[in-house]
């Protein structure tokens, strides 16, 4: 589907969507639990979340919509379960050793680029403590049972792989130890992943040794669902709202249901475009934004890959020369994203060079053009927001690839001003 989006002002009030981070992880506890409960998960759901709810039925959870959301029962365990983790990477990440810790013998498929992404440093980790697999990239088969014990991995390549580890660890017959070779990159993610535990009343600690990070985890715990629960507003996906409301200096945007002490990591969006020129207030879980200054500016993106594009565009509307860095494992995601990016922007006549771990992205006009998406859902919604400060309109190759976390981008796209047709 081609998405051809106008130069329009966008303006107004927008609620966050679900946290797709925070919803795949009480899913997950949520099947895990004896006593299952009720998450306030509503449908549409993104294709990410879909995956995750379909698996978990797959390893025998029983998931129903209701008015108040989602009822979940706890999972029953399985002779064999067949797991389409689509094109999420946390579906495939954190189920992979909680499947294996709860069913003998599992088939995984995915599609998209996901076969393509690596997953050795779990397959590995997972081979050591008595699991079999027949490849080490999707498709694959697997057979046996998660055993606890000692476990080291690297904390650089993907922070899933240490959350798959400690969402299923918990439910193994013996304690069990997760030791960090290397730094913790998206340290945000794991913080999230333990608060969620533990709010299921998990036991883990974490001790830090001379920079070492290591986690224990005790042996047959029983997650329980809490009283009361609740599912983060997404700061990544309201990141293309907050900074839509930058670029302009004639609107103001107001997202609504933002937690601004939340841990996600992403939230940093804020942070950065504030730092940045950008005027923001918050009132209760409102967070409003609206034009000044756009000067240059840097940042890593160690901790925050996500936010990237959509700070590209932010970059290239702005003056100077901003550089990003710390940014190479986005060569992994659903797009070779610093390419992916650095062609998006070129496209539309912006000036980028790209780095190894990096782009260098120099600001002026954007005039317009062709971009193609790439499947990647970030890029789509990043060259609409961009499309707003163009001096001719922007042909979006690929625009279906939103429903991988926000279905409703465009319907919310257009409440705020956008201007968007749609073609086959």
């Amino acid at each position: 589907m081609k998405a051809v989006c106008y130069p329009a002002v966008l303006s107004g009030t927008v609620a966050a969507i679900p946290s797709k981070s925070d919803a795949h992880r009480k899913l997950i506890c949520a099947a895990l639990s004896v006593n299952g409960g009720t998450l306030p998960l509503h449908a549409p759901f993104c294709d990410d979340i879909a995956a995750t709810i379909r698996c978990l039925r797959a390893l025998g959870a029983e998931i129903t919509e209701t008015e108040n959301g989602l009822k979940i029962s706890p999972l029953q365990r399985q002779a064999h379960a067949d797991l389409d983790c689509g094109e999420s990477g946390s579906t495939l990440r954190f189920l992979l050793p909680v499947a294996m810790a709860v069913c003998n013998d599992i088939s995984v498929t995915g599609q998209g680029r996901l076969p393509e992404r690596p997953i050795d440093t779990l397959t590995d980790a997972m081979s050591a403590h008595g699991v079999q697999f027949d490849a080490v990239h999707l498709p694959l088969s697997a057979h046996g049972s998660l055993n606890g014990g000692a476990f080291e991995i690297a904390g650089n390549i993907s922070s899933q792989f240490l959350s798959g580890l400690l969402m299923a660890l918990p439910l193994c017959d013996s304690d069990s130890t997760i030791t960090l070779t290397t730094a913790l990159q998206s340290s945000k993610y794991v913080e999230m992943t333990l608060r969620t535990l533990r709010e299921f009343g998990a036991e883990i600690n974490v001790e830090c040794v001379n920079g070492s990070y290591c986690y224990k985890i005790k042996k047959s715990q029983k997650l329980t669902f809490p009283n009361k629960i609740s599912i983060d507003g997404d700061w990544s996906n309201a990141a293309f709202w907050l900074t839509a409301g930058a670029i302009s200096d004639k609107s103001e945007i107001s997202v609504t249901g933002l937690n601004q002490y939340s841990v996600q990591g992403d939230r940093q969006i804020a942070v950065i475009l504030s730092h940045s020129g950008t005027a923001i207030t918050y009132s209760g879980t409102n967070c409003t934004v609206s034009c000044g200054t756009m000067p240059n500016f840097d940042v890593s993106m160690e901790e925050i890959p996500d936010l990237l594009p959509i700070l590209a565009v932010r970059a290239a509307c702005g003056s100077g020369e901003t550089h990003f860095t710390n940014a190479a494992r986005l060569r992994l995601k659903e797009s070779d994203r610093l390419t992916a990016t650095a062609a998006l922007l070129c496209g539309i006549g912006g000036t980028v060079k790209e780095c190894p771990d990096g782009l260098c992205v120099a600001g002026g006009q954007l005039c317009g053009g062709t971009v193609d998406a790439q499947n990647d859902h970030r890029l789509v919604m990043a060259a609409a927001i961009a499309a707003t400060r163009c001096a001719a309109p922007v042909t979006i190759l690929g625009a279906e690839a939103v429903s991988k976390s926000y279905p409703a981008f465009f319907e919310d796209y257009r409440h705020l001003g956008g201007k968007v047709v749609f073609l086959d």
